[in-house]
């Protein structure tokens, strides 16, 4: 007999749309770390030690070196303070420095989505494809 295992698939543009509605930020899972491969991200929900991030700020520079902010960070920036901060930027540019740049670890993420009830317990695979 065939051996097999039912896995619970997150399509990353799902996963990202669920964190655009519930935070009302710019969200891409796939523009994070550099752009990723198509492919497949692992992760178990909830994070026990979630990696996170220690920015508390980053310059405006759009695929600049430095990624990544405090969940804390990110929580508490608006879109209009950025959009008023960078007005000569027009709105696709902004949203690319979200989600290229400022962005906290989807661990922290998903672990405040489940502390929500927005996301079950469990283990999960995060589709990626674009």
């Amino acid at each position: 007999m065939l051996r097999y295992e039912t896995k619970k698939i997150i399509n990353s543009y799902d996963l990202d749309r669920l964190i655009r509605e519930t935070y009302g930020k710019p969200y891409m899972f796939q523009q994070q770390d550099g752009c990723k491969s198509r492919g497949v991200d692992y992760i178990t929900i909830p994070v026990r030690e979630p990696d996170y991030y220690e920015n508390t700020s980053l310059e405006f520079e759009i695929n600049g070196d430095e990624m990544g902010v405090s969940f804390d960070t990110w929580l508490n920036t608006t879109v209009e303070e950025i959009n008023e901060l960078h007005p000569e930027s027009y709105k696709g540019q902004n949203d690319l420095w979200w989600e290229r740049n400022f962005y906290p670890h989807i661990e922290t993420i998903v672990n405040d989505l489940y502390e929500r009830g927005l996301i079950e317990a469990g283990e999960y695979m995060i589709n990626i494809d674009w």
